[in-house]
């Protein structure tokens, strides 16, 4: 009994020490420049030293309208998607409890019985008899004592692949954040646009009623009040058209939220919508590395990593031990008697001698982590190209709304202008349904490109990787 309890003590303190296999992880030198990109188009890019960075601000703090605060609150607690990547991270973490337990030997405890009648020609007595053995044992069956760090390395594995599964849960709830709010904005550009072709739709109206008052009267021609009433026809299409699409833009923001939204917390327009808050991308680029999809991609690498001391492990030997003590008597009225005792002690080493499969699963252990290091470096590229993307839009769409501001300035004295020299008899109506589609055609264009500053605002807040818990 001694003997069994120092050997398996023995075991475990060579397990603990065991060493392993996997080679030493570096992680790869980023692929990208260390400085933001600079030029014209970034000319607005540069904050001020108290700007704080995306990470530095819980999305609670960068959105500051309550109502759409609330609306990401609700897609939080309902968005199935979101819900089905929390439910992989737990199966993942599962997946690496299995795995160390592996580690672990397995204590199982036995009780078995058996009764049987061996015949005079096979019996050692020379006459019929009937055999009964009952037992209670404790034991280990083969378990595999880890001397090359195959299962550590193993273990090792799953975790990586448990944490880059919880980045890309952190990742999913980044998207949503950003996704509902951009969802939201959406809704409340197409609904203000909505606004403008009703009015638009009534301005052509009245138009209408004038001009066929006129040509009532001989004073207009036909021609223009043709005209004017393709322009309501139009007008009568894009409301239409804009109706549906508020209506499709609210069941985009329902099915992210995953409940229906009561009116109150819709958005009127966008200028009912308060701007979020300005964020600084950061002096360097090497914040990146700490995306969840970097950060994921970087644990995939750090799994394939460990993947090949378990490929080079199996070179080397295996050694499993099986023991058990316990109890076993011919009677089962005396199997707990003293001088019942049993115990047994089975180690089993396995040599490898040929195996082609062996090296083939090392040499694609050892491209996988090249794959794996390609897809750390594409997913800091495609991060760094996300990030100076939004900082150009940022740098130049204050001079587009300005310039268009100043457009829709211009084409409304046109039309205004236009409409008077009509009035009075002086130009034809062509005058008028040129300046009316122009100023129609720059307050819509107005609207995109505010929709487009809210909107990067928030992407950009998403890819320098704010938005997290």
């Amino acid at each position: 009994m001694n003997r069994n309890r120092f050997l398996l003590v023995g075991a475990i303190v060579t397990l603990l020490g065991g060493c392993t296999l996997a080679p030493e992880y570096t992680r790869p030198v980023a692929p990208v420049p260390a400085d933001w990109p600079t030029g014209a188009a970034y000319q607005e890019t540069n904050s001020a030293a108290s700007t704080p960075t995306a990470v530095e601000l819980p999305w609670r703090e960068f959105f500051t309208d309550e109502r759409l605060q609330k609306v990401i609150e609700t897609a939080l607690n309902n968005n199935r998607d979101l819900r089905l990547t929390a439910l992989n991270v737990e199966r993942a973490r599962a997946y690496y409890g299995i795995q160390r337990a592996e580690l672990l030997p397995t204590v199982q405890a036995v009780g078995s019985g058996s009764k049987e009648r061996v015949p005079a020609d096979l019996s050692s007595t020379g006459s019929a008899m009937t055999a009964e053995r009952y037992g209670v044992h404790l034991g280990i069956s083969s378990w595999e004592i880890d001397f090359f760090g195959r299962i550590r390395s193993l273990k090792d594995r799953a975790l990586e692949e448990y944490l880059a599964t919880d980045e890309a849960r952190r990742g999913a709830h980044i998207l949503l954040v950003s996704t509902a709010a951009q969802a939201y904005l959406a809704l409340a550009a197409d609904r203000e646009a909505l606004k403008l072709v009703v009015s638009t739709l009534e301005t052509q109206e009245a138009s209408y009623r004038l001009i066929r008052k006129s040509y009532d009267v001989g004073l207009a021609s036909k021609l223009d009040l043709r005209r004017a009433q393709s322009q309501v026809d139009a007008a009568k299409g894009d409301v239409a058209r804009y109706t549906q699409r508020t209506a499709q833009d609210e069941n985009a923001l329902n099915l992210l939220v995953g409940s229906p939204l009561p009116p109150a917390l819709l958005p009127a327009e966008l200028g009912s919508v308060s701007p979020p808050k300005d964020i600084s991308p950061g002096l360097s680029s090497e914040r990146l590395l700490r995306r969840p999809d970097v950060l994921a991609a970087e644990h995939r690498l750090k799994a394939a990593n460990a993947n090949i001391g378990a490929a080079r492990a199996a070179f080397f030997p295996r050694i499993a031990l099986t023991t058990a003590i316990g109890t076993a008597s011919a009677d089962l009225s005396g199997l707990f008697k003293s001088g019942q005792g049993t115990w047994s002690f089975a180690p089993q080493i396995i040599m490898p001698i040929f195996d082609a499969r062996t090296w083939s699963a090392y040499a694609v252990t050892k491209v996988e982590r090249e794959i794996s290091v390609a897809q750390y470096e594409k997913a800091i590229q495609t991060a760094f190209r996300e990030v100076a993307d939004a900082l150009a839009v940022r740098g130049a769409v204050n001079q587009q709304i300005a310039a268009q501001q100043s457009l829709v300035d211009a084409v409304a004295e046109t039309y205004r202008l236009s409409n008077a020299r009509y009035t009075k008899g002086i130009d034809s109506y062509s005058g008028v349904l040129d300046a009316q589609r122009s100023l129609y055609s720059a307050q819509q264009g107005l609207i995109a490109l505010h929709m487009v500053q809210l909107v990067n605002q928030v992407t950009l807040y998403r890819v320098l990787g704010g938005g997290g818990e």
